[in-house]
Protein backbone atom coordinates (compact mmCIF):
# COMPACT_ATOMS: atom_id res chain seq x y z
CA UNK A 1 0.00 0.00 0.00
CA UNK A 2 0.97 3.69 -0.41
CA UNK A 3 1.60 6.43 2.04
CA UNK A 4 -1.24 7.63 3.45
CA UNK A 5 -2.08 11.59 1.68
CA UNK A 6 -1.02 14.25 4.31
CA UNK A 7 -1.04 18.07 4.71
CA UNK A 8 1.73 19.05 7.51
CA UNK A 9 1.79 22.83 8.15
CA UNK A 10 4.74 24.07 10.51
CA UNK A 11 5.36 27.63 12.35
CA UNK A 12 3.15 28.64 9.16
CA UNK A 13 2.97 32.95 9.28
CA UNK A 14 0.48 34.67 6.39
CA UNK A 15 0.20 38.50 5.53
CA UNK A 16 -2.37 39.43 3.16
CA UNK A 17 -3.43 43.06 2.58
CA UNK A 18 -1.13 44.26 5.16
CA UNK A 19 -2.97 41.98 7.66
CA UNK A 20 -1.72 39.17 9.67
CA UNK A 21 -4.20 36.49 8.81
CA UNK A 22 -2.27 33.28 10.37
CA UNK A 23 0.70 33.35 13.11
CA UNK A 24 2.86 30.39 14.10
CA UNK A 25 0.05 27.28 12.53
CA UNK A 26 0.69 24.28 13.38
CA UNK A 27 -1.42 21.31 12.14
CA UNK A 28 -1.16 18.05 10.25
CA UNK A 29 -4.25 16.35 8.19
CA UNK A 30 -3.84 12.76 7.18
CA UNK A 31 -5.54 10.01 5.79
CA UNK A 32 -8.52 10.17 3.57
CA UNK A 33 -11.82 11.85 4.79
CA UNK A 34 -13.34 15.05 4.88
CA UNK A 35 -12.24 17.89 7.12
CA UNK A 36 -14.77 20.91 7.45
CA UNK A 37 -12.97 24.25 7.29
CA UNK A 38 -15.28 26.28 9.29
CA UNK A 39 -15.27 30.09 10.09
CA UNK A 40 -17.05 33.53 9.39
CA UNK A 41 -16.60 35.64 6.35
CA UNK A 42 -12.90 37.25 6.36
CA UNK A 43 -11.85 34.50 9.06
CA UNK A 44 -9.17 33.73 6.25
CA UNK A 45 -10.41 30.16 5.32
CA UNK A 46 -9.63 31.19 1.67
CA UNK A 47 -6.07 32.33 2.60
CA UNK A 48 -5.80 29.20 4.34
CA UNK A 49 -5.90 27.37 1.17
CA UNK A 50 -4.29 29.24 -1.18
CA UNK A 51 -1.23 29.26 1.49
CA UNK A 52 -1.23 25.11 0.94
CA UNK A 53 -1.67 25.61 -2.60
CA UNK A 54 1.38 27.54 -2.97
CA UNK A 55 -1.10 30.59 -4.58
CA UNK A 56 0.25 32.38 -1.06
CA UNK A 57 3.44 32.84 -0.11
CA UNK A 58 4.07 32.73 3.95
CA UNK A 59 6.42 35.24 5.81
CA UNK A 60 7.91 32.33 7.56
CA UNK A 61 6.89 28.40 8.05
CA UNK A 62 6.77 25.20 5.70
CA UNK A 63 4.13 23.65 4.03
CA UNK A 64 4.22 20.00 3.09
CA UNK A 65 2.56 17.77 1.62
CA UNK A 66 2.78 14.05 0.78
CA UNK A 67 6.47 13.97 1.78
CA UNK A 68 7.32 17.25 -0.80
CA UNK A 69 8.06 20.88 0.18
CA UNK A 70 5.07 23.14 -1.42
CA UNK A 71 5.37 26.49 0.22
CA UNK A 72 5.01 29.47 -2.33
CA UNK A 73 5.71 26.76 -5.40
CA UNK A 74 1.97 26.18 -6.85
CA UNK A 75 3.21 24.62 -9.69
CA UNK A 76 4.84 21.96 -7.27
CA UNK A 77 1.66 21.77 -5.02
CA UNK A 78 -0.71 21.81 -7.93
CA UNK A 79 1.09 18.49 -9.19
CA UNK A 80 -0.38 16.74 -5.94
CA UNK A 81 -3.61 18.71 -4.96
CA UNK A 82 -6.50 19.25 -7.22
CA UNK A 83 -8.20 22.74 -6.25
CA UNK A 84 -11.57 23.55 -7.02
CA UNK A 85 -12.12 27.46 -6.45
CA UNK A 86 -14.89 29.80 -4.92
CA UNK A 87 -17.22 30.29 -8.67
CA UNK A 88 -16.43 34.04 -7.92
CA UNK A 89 -13.00 33.59 -9.01
CA UNK A 90 -13.91 31.87 -11.92
CA UNK A 91 -14.88 34.04 -15.31
CA UNK A 92 -17.65 32.03 -16.54
CA UNK A 93 -17.86 34.10 -19.67
CA UNK A 94 -14.75 32.75 -21.11
CA UNK A 95 -15.36 30.85 -24.31
CA UNK A 96 -14.46 27.23 -23.26
CA UNK A 97 -17.12 24.51 -23.01
CA UNK A 98 -17.11 21.42 -20.19
CA UNK A 99 -14.69 19.26 -22.02
CA UNK A 100 -11.86 21.32 -22.88
CA UNK A 101 -12.42 22.38 -18.64
CA UNK A 102 -11.70 18.89 -18.10
CA UNK A 103 -8.65 18.26 -20.36
CA UNK A 104 -7.06 21.37 -19.69
CA UNK A 105 -6.01 19.90 -16.56
CA UNK A 106 -5.02 16.63 -18.43
CA UNK A 107 -2.35 18.95 -20.78
CA UNK A 108 -0.76 20.64 -17.50
CA UNK A 109 -0.22 17.61 -15.68
CA UNK A 110 1.20 15.59 -18.99
CA UNK A 111 4.91 16.12 -20.42
CA UNK A 112 5.64 17.83 -24.14
CA UNK A 113 4.73 17.27 -26.08
CA UNK A 114 1.04 17.70 -25.16
CA UNK A 115 -0.21 17.72 -28.96
CA UNK A 116 -2.61 14.61 -28.44
CA UNK A 117 -4.96 13.25 -25.62
CA UNK A 118 -4.38 9.25 -25.79
CA UNK A 119 -7.51 6.72 -26.25
CA UNK A 120 -7.56 5.71 -22.43
CA UNK A 121 -7.32 9.19 -20.91
CA UNK A 122 -10.15 10.18 -23.70
CA UNK A 123 -12.22 6.74 -22.25
CA UNK A 124 -12.10 8.75 -18.54
CA UNK A 125 -13.21 11.79 -19.82
CA UNK A 126 -16.04 10.33 -21.11
CA UNK A 127 -16.64 7.96 -17.94
CA UNK A 128 -16.59 11.26 -15.70
CA UNK A 129 -18.73 13.18 -17.72
CA UNK A 130 -20.81 10.53 -16.99
CA UNK A 131 -21.16 10.02 -13.65
CA UNK A 132 -21.31 13.69 -13.24
CA UNK A 133 -24.07 14.09 -15.27
CA UNK A 134 -22.31 16.00 -17.37
CA UNK A 135 -22.16 14.09 -20.72
CA UNK A 136 -25.90 16.44 -22.41
CA UNK A 137 -23.76 19.47 -21.94
CA UNK A 138 -19.94 18.33 -22.75
CA UNK A 139 -19.32 20.74 -25.44
CA UNK A 140 -21.34 23.67 -24.21
CA UNK A 141 -19.64 26.65 -22.78
CA UNK A 142 -19.50 27.64 -19.07
CA UNK A 143 -21.87 30.93 -19.53
CA UNK A 144 -24.35 28.62 -20.78
CA UNK A 145 -24.33 26.05 -17.47
CA UNK A 146 -25.92 26.20 -14.34
CA UNK A 147 -24.29 26.70 -11.03
CA UNK A 148 -24.64 23.24 -9.93
CA UNK A 149 -23.34 22.18 -13.69
CA UNK A 150 -20.19 24.75 -13.15
CA UNK A 151 -19.42 22.96 -10.20
CA UNK A 152 -19.54 19.58 -11.32
CA UNK A 153 -17.36 20.46 -14.25
CA UNK A 154 -14.54 22.35 -12.12
CA UNK A 155 -14.87 19.22 -9.44
CA UNK A 156 -14.40 16.93 -12.79
CA UNK A 157 -11.33 19.18 -13.88
CA UNK A 158 -9.78 18.55 -10.48
CA UNK A 159 -10.19 14.79 -10.38
CA UNK A 160 -9.48 13.52 -13.65
CA UNK A 161 -6.19 13.04 -12.95
CA UNK A 162 -6.69 11.48 -9.50
CA UNK A 163 -4.68 13.58 -7.16
CA UNK A 164 -4.58 12.13 -3.51
CA UNK A 165 -5.50 15.45 -2.02
CA UNK A 166 -8.50 17.65 -2.93
CA UNK A 167 -9.18 21.34 -1.71
CA UNK A 168 -12.33 23.13 -2.08
CA UNK A 169 -13.63 26.40 -1.30
CA UNK A 170 -17.40 26.87 -1.15
CA UNK A 171 -18.56 24.30 -3.84
CA UNK A 172 -22.05 24.80 -3.06
CA UNK A 173 -22.43 28.83 -3.83
CA UNK A 174 -24.35 29.55 -6.63
CA UNK A 175 -25.88 26.38 -6.84
CA UNK A 176 -29.61 25.48 -6.17
CA UNK A 177 -30.64 23.22 -2.88
CA UNK A 178 -31.36 20.43 -4.82
CA UNK A 179 -27.84 20.80 -6.53
CA UNK A 180 -26.63 21.80 -3.33
CA UNK A 181 -26.73 17.44 -1.78
CA UNK A 182 -25.93 15.99 -4.99
CA UNK A 183 -22.65 17.93 -4.62
CA UNK A 184 -22.45 17.00 -0.98
CA UNK A 185 -22.80 13.35 -1.81
CA UNK A 186 -20.04 13.65 -4.70
CA UNK A 187 -17.64 15.11 -2.60
CA UNK A 188 -18.50 12.89 0.59
CA UNK A 189 -17.53 9.70 -1.86
CA UNK A 190 -14.85 11.48 -2.98
CA UNK A 191 -13.55 11.47 0.61
CA UNK A 192 -13.59 8.25 1.02
CA UNK A 193 -10.46 7.45 -0.66
CA UNK A 194 -8.79 10.88 -0.83
CA UNK A 195 -8.14 13.81 2.00
CA UNK A 196 -10.42 16.13 1.10
CA UNK A 197 -10.54 20.05 2.80
CA UNK A 198 -14.04 22.00 2.10
CA UNK A 199 -15.31 25.33 3.36
CA UNK A 200 -18.81 25.70 3.02
CA UNK A 201 -21.25 28.43 4.01
CA UNK A 202 -23.87 25.73 4.62
CA UNK A 203 -21.58 23.33 6.76
CA UNK A 204 -24.70 21.53 8.28
CA UNK A 205 -24.99 19.47 4.83
CA UNK A 206 -21.27 18.08 5.13
CA UNK A 207 -21.41 17.40 8.71
CA UNK A 208 -22.62 13.75 8.29
CA UNK A 209 -19.85 12.96 6.06
CA UNK A 210 -16.93 14.53 8.40
CA UNK A 211 -14.13 12.92 9.82
CA UNK A 212 -12.65 16.41 11.17
CA UNK A 213 -13.72 20.18 11.80
CA UNK A 214 -11.22 22.55 11.61
CA UNK A 215 -12.24 26.18 12.80
CA UNK A 216 -10.14 29.19 11.54
CA UNK A 217 -10.80 32.68 12.55
CA UNK A 218 -7.94 35.23 11.87
CA UNK A 219 -5.88 31.38 13.10
CA UNK A 220 -6.41 28.28 13.42
CA UNK A 221 -8.47 27.95 16.65
CA UNK A 222 -9.46 24.23 16.86
CA UNK A 223 -8.95 21.06 14.88
CA UNK A 224 -10.98 17.75 15.87
CA UNK A 225 -13.90 15.10 15.55
CA UNK A 226 -17.47 16.62 15.40
CA UNK A 227 -18.11 16.22 18.62
CA UNK A 228 -15.36 17.68 19.89
CA UNK A 229 -15.82 20.88 18.07
CA UNK A 230 -19.07 21.32 17.89
CA UNK A 231 -20.07 22.90 21.20
CA UNK A 232 -21.36 25.97 22.14
CA UNK A 233 -19.17 27.97 24.32
CA UNK A 234 -16.21 27.62 20.86
CA UNK A 235 -18.54 28.53 18.01
CA UNK A 236 -19.86 31.51 19.94
CA UNK A 237 -16.21 32.70 21.00
CA UNK A 238 -16.08 32.43 16.58
CA UNK A 239 -19.17 33.30 15.61
CA UNK A 240 -20.97 35.25 18.10
CA UNK A 241 -24.81 36.35 18.04
CA UNK A 242 -24.63 33.76 14.87
CA UNK A 243 -24.83 30.81 16.79
CA UNK A 244 -28.41 30.16 18.22
CA UNK A 245 -29.16 26.72 20.50
CA UNK A 246 -32.78 26.29 19.76
CA UNK A 247 -34.30 22.86 22.13
CA UNK A 248 -31.18 21.36 22.05
CA UNK A 249 -30.63 22.37 18.57
CA UNK A 250 -27.49 24.43 17.42
CA UNK A 251 -28.10 26.21 14.25
CA UNK A 252 -25.21 28.40 12.86
CA UNK A 253 -26.46 31.38 10.18
CA UNK A 254 -22.93 31.82 7.99
CA UNK A 255 -24.50 34.11 5.46
CA UNK A 256 -22.37 35.16 2.80
CA UNK A 257 -21.24 38.22 1.49
CA UNK A 258 -20.22 38.89 -1.66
Amino acid sequence: MGQEPYIDVRELTVVYGGETIFENENFRIEGSGLTMVIGPNGSGKTTLFKSILGLVSPVKGRVVVNGVDVTGHPEVAGKIIGYVPQLLEINASFPVSVKEVIESAIILHRAPPRLLTPRYLKERILNLLNKLELREVANKPLRELSGGQRQRAFIARAIIWDPSILILDEPLSAVDPKGRIEIVKLIAELAESKLVLVSSHDPSLFLPYAKAIMVVNRGVLAIGSPEEILNLELLKQVYGDSVMLIQECMHLCDSHVR
